[in-house]
């Protein structure tokens, strides 16, 4: 991403609102991949092509955008391909868990690369696990190469505030209630950071993927806890304090007794977790330590954890159909490891049919995430490629920085 003038600067002091947020949806829409022409641009804005022209011309000498070869088109002169900074630039991503991390390289317009697996004990509190997960990340930075790294981005299993960069009252992360994430990344490595809930982020990463017609989804992660993130006419929904999509306390029929965390007792998360799974077969006399032991006795047709994952997917359907009742999205997409399992996954598509009023699921998409694991990985990502070109932008022309993590570009139509 090209440094911006002295120069420039002074020359954008001037611009108005409206071309300040045009400016901004241009660079969200190329950054993320869903544009690549002036004509797409054009279209996706409900805007006129001269008036996009002017703006993209002014992010190409701010170097914030770059024009590079052609692409076919269907009549005319062929399309010069938009690009957001430099083909080499990149942010580096990592999806938190509470004993692994997974890391790896974001591009502009949604690839990853060098994706892998590291330790990250959640439990150890917030400065000693981001300490040793910031060695794994500048080891990837140092390969990819230092100077071109626009943007870290952090994907954590509990409520964020975003505009702060913390987690707030998390349930399983001791030590990391308010504690500064953001800023303590953006001090180690000296860039953009950005923070955010791992369902959100799974959300937006998804999107980034999906056809242009699913613009209003659920996506549920599932693994040892229980989140959803939502897309509403293609942005993220975070609602009135950020907690839009926390469906893991709804309480339900049947988890009356069992203790949640939140304080309160038979919520989602006690009976159709990962974590609810792996006492509820402990309970039945099953050895099992974690969620990938539950996972891998599904696998093998155990009959106990069979039984017990169907009946966890039953209570996640039962939930989101009131959700798809009263939201009637396009598509409900599950990412998590329990995700992986077809019988859970069978459940809860079954209970969504059986509960849900014919209309709201006569055209609704029910399947896994497409990006599987790195769902999470790719939108922490995004977020903080589109931090860095908002705050380039910002310092430019006195745009907004914090608006950029909330929004999920539209893709087409």
């Amino acid at each position: 991403m090209t440094e911006i003038s002295a120069r420039d600067r002074k020359n954008t002091k001037g611009v108005n609102p409206k071309g300040a947020t045009l400016a901004t949806r241009v660079l969200e829409l190329v950054a993320s991949g869903q544009a690549s022409s002036r004509a797409e641009l054009a279209q996706l804005l409900g805007t006129a092509p001269s008036t996009i022209s002017l703006t993209v011309a002014e992010l190409v000498e701010r170097g914030l955008i770059a024009e590079e070869g052609t692409q076919s088109s269907t009549g005319g002169r062929p399309r010069r391909v938009l690009r957001a900074g430099s083909t080499d630039e990149y942010a580096v991503a990592a999806d938190v868990g509470g004993r692994h991390a997974r890391i790896g390289v974001v591009l502009p317009g949604n690839g990853v690369r060098d994706v892998a697996n590291v330790p990250f004990e959640i439990a150890d509190g917030p400065e000693a696990a981001l300490t040793r997960l910031a060695e794994h990340v500048e080891s990837l930075a140092e390969q990819r190469g230092r100077d071109r790294l626009r943007g870290v981005g952090l994907s954590l299993p509990g409520p964020v505030d975003v505009p702060a960069g913390a987690v707030v009252l998390p349930s399983r992360m001791p030590g990391w209630n308010r504690f500064p994430v953001a800023a303590w990344l953006e001090e180690r490595f000296g860039v953009p950071a950005v923070v955010d809930n791992d369902a959100n982020c799974m959300a937006v990463g998804e999107q980034s993927v999906r056809p242009a017609e699913h613009r209003r989804t659920i996506t549920v992660k599932i693994g040892s806890a229980i989140g959803a993130g939502v897309i509403i006419d293609g942005h993220l929904y975070r609602g009135a304090t950020g907690a839009a999509g926390d469906i893991t306390h709804i309480r339900i029929e049947g988890g009356a007794d069992i203790p949640c965390s939140c304080g309160n007792t038979g919520c989602l998360e006690t009976v159709a977790s990962g974590a609810a799974l792996v006492r509820i077969l402990r309970e039945r006399g099953v050895e099992v330590a974690s969620t990938e032991d539950v996972v891998q006795l599904a696998t093998d047709a155990d009959p106990e954890a069979t039984r017990a994952v169907r009946r966890a997917g039953d209570h996640l359907g039962r939930v989101l159909a009131a959700n798809v009742n009263f939201f009637n999205p396009d598509a409900v997409y599950l990412g998590g490891i329990l995700s992986t399992l077809e019988p859970f996954v069978a459940a809860v598509r079954s209970q969504l049919y059986e509960s849900c009023h014919p209309l709201a699921t006569e055209h609704l998409t029910i399947e896994r995430a497409i990006l599987g694991a790195d769902a999470g990985l790719v939108g922490v990502g995004l977020f903080a490629l589109q931090r860095a070109l908002a705050r380039a932008l910002g310092d430019a022309g006195g745009v907004r920085t914090d608006r950029f993590p909330a929004v999920v570009p539209p893709r087409n139509g």
